[in-house]
């Protein structure tokens, strides 16, 4: 008996190994059958990452952030993740703060020197017109918020890459991959120049004003009415502190905000799509004999001393109706699918709202490889996002158009009844500030609000007697506002804009509130 407990032991421990080795097959062979992460998978398109982001700039960072938080495995490819150097995205406006907020991305604007602004002053013909943005009734810290746009591009990247399901790439996309008429995925050179492949179900394009890809996902077309001259100044101190100064003149519309605690930004509107050049002088005669002298003679010095240091820069004003093509697999977002007039400083506002919407969108739906499915949640988002994005579109459009050189007298006319407006204070004055600042998102407030301006034109020309004159004057400048708000609605799509709820997209998912 005591002979055979050692033959019994390996007969009980042979009989084990081999049941366990029956147990790993078995499920080995369930891992290859429903295992979403092999090579073979991700190969055909399936598994891998849940999303890959085309551009990691405001929006594909906190995008990243959001869709990693809510547990997706996302992979961002991004051209040049140095820390970009430019002179636009310097504004965020407080309905992008509360965006910030909502995302978990309020510290963002932390550390790196952004400015706190409360408003806006106005210059125009001598006369100056202070608008105080109300923000009484928010609990949280909400205002514009002015800085360097590279530094908080790096903050939004280190926020996004502290998520272990984020992962950001250095490549430059040049091709979708589509199969049967859904994208399946990207093709991308990475630094080396070698290139390669990315699958996901979803993609989303938001690599940007300058985007490779928007043609083949979009019809609309680029304007350029103006470019953007800008200047530093340094070491300056506003005449009104923590407001961004507008001088409203012709042919040039200028801006000076803080970007820094010791450093201030101007822009320079030049109208045309053709700047003068830098290299043989012609822009610092531009700017010193036209503008300078529309420049305040508190500003002047300072603007005639950023002229002479140099290190003049230019970048194209661009705007462009959203109009895409709905494509199974992928979607665009940010200034690669829509932009208006940089003007109000409105674009990053606008991609966080769009950001917030695309994330509730999404999170009823767990599996992505859903083609279908997929595909009638990306069309409720070319819907949920309108109201928002229409709004501070038209804003900016019908603001640059009143506002910016125009050979039409009539529009000048409706410019200097808007602005008369303004200096008036009360509702007119803090509708205005909500509105640019993103704080009243309604289409319908917009119209109503314009549509006072030009009953006060009207107003004026008509009093206190009527007379012929005045009679052709109203139906001049009636005509003219006509001429501004009409093509914008148009662009925008009337339906879209102001009758989301007429579409059955519109229910598939709540749209984000702005929170208070």
């Amino acid at each position: 008996m005591e002979g055979m407990y050692p033959l019994g032991v390996i007969a009980a421990s042979i009989l084990a190994f081999l049941l366990l080795l029956g147990i790993h097959g078995r499920w080995g062979k369930g891992r290859k059958a429903t295992g979403k992460r092999d090579s073979g998978a991700v190969a055909a398109g399936f598994g891998g990452p849940d999303v890959i982001v085309v551009g990691a700039g405001v929006i594909g960072s906190a995008l990243a952030y959001a869709l990693g938080k809510d547990g997706r495995c996302v992979h961002v490819i991004e051209r040049d993740l140095a820390e970009p150097d430019t002179i636009v995205g310097e504004a965020l406006q407080p309905r992008g703060c509360l965006n910030l907020f909502e995302l978990g991305l309020e510290d963002c604007v932390d550390e790196i020197d952004a400015q706190r602004v409360l408003g806006y002053v106005l210059y125009k013909n001598g006369r100056l017109a202070k608008l105080s943005i109300s923000l009484e009734k928010y609990h949280v810290d909400v205002a514009v918020r002015c800085f360097h746009h590279g530094r908080f591009i790096q903050r939004l990247r280190e926020k996004a890459a502290s998520l272990s399901s984020v992962q950001l790439k250095q490549g430059t996309v040049t091709s979708l991959i589509k199969e049967d008429g859904i994208v399946k995925g990207v093709v991308y050179k990475t630094k080396s120049g070698k290139e390669s492949k990315a699958f996901a179900p979803l993609t989303v394009v938001c690599d940007g004003c300058f985007s490779n890809l928007r043609h083949t996902l979009c019809s609309s077309k680029v304007d350029v009415p103006s470019y953007f001259v800008g200047l530093l100044l340094e070491d300056f101190q506003l005449p009104f502190p923590n407001y961004v100064h507008f001088i409203l003149e012709d042919p040039s519309v200028v801006l000076f905000y803080s970007i820094s605690s010791t450093e201030t930004r101007c822009l320079v509107d030049v109208p045309g799509q053709k700047v003068p050049s830098i290299a043989n002088g012609e822009m610092e005669n531009y700017l010193k004999t036209i503008v300078a002298p529309q420049v305040p003679t508190e500003l002047r010095d300072a603007f005639v001393a950023a002229i002479d240091k140099g290190n003049i820069r230019t970048m194209p004003c661009k705007s462009m109706p959203a109009d895409a093509h709905l494509t199974p697999g992928v979607l665009l977002m940010g200034d690669a699918f829509n932009m208006r007039h940089p003007l109000t400083g409105g674009g990053m506002t606008v991609g966080l709202s769009d950001v917030i919407v695309l994330r509730d969108l999404l999170r009823p739906l767990h599996d992505l490889h859903d083609a279908a499915a997929l595909c009638k949640y990306l069309e409720s988002f070319y819907i949920l996002w309108k109201p928002v994005a229409s709004t501070m579109n038209m804003l900016a459009d019908a603001f640059y158009k009143l506002f910016g050189a125009s050979p039409d007298e009539a529009r000048k006319e409706i410019g200097q009844a808007y602005f008369d407006c303004l200096s008036l204070g009360g509702r007119f004055s803090s509708d205005s500030t909500a509105l640019i600042g993103g704080l009243n998102a309604s289409p319908l407030h917009l119209v109503i609000h314009f549509l006072v301006a030009v009953t006060h034109g009207v107003g004026h020309l008509l009093l206190p007697i009527p007379s012929v004159r005045g009679l052709r004057g109203s139906a001049r400048l009636i005509s003219a506002a006509a001429g501004i708000v009409l093509p914008l609605m148009k662009a925008e799509g009337v339906r879209q804009t102001f009758f989301p709820a007429t579409f059955p997209a519109y229910y598939r998912a709540p749209p984000a509130q702005l929170k208070q």
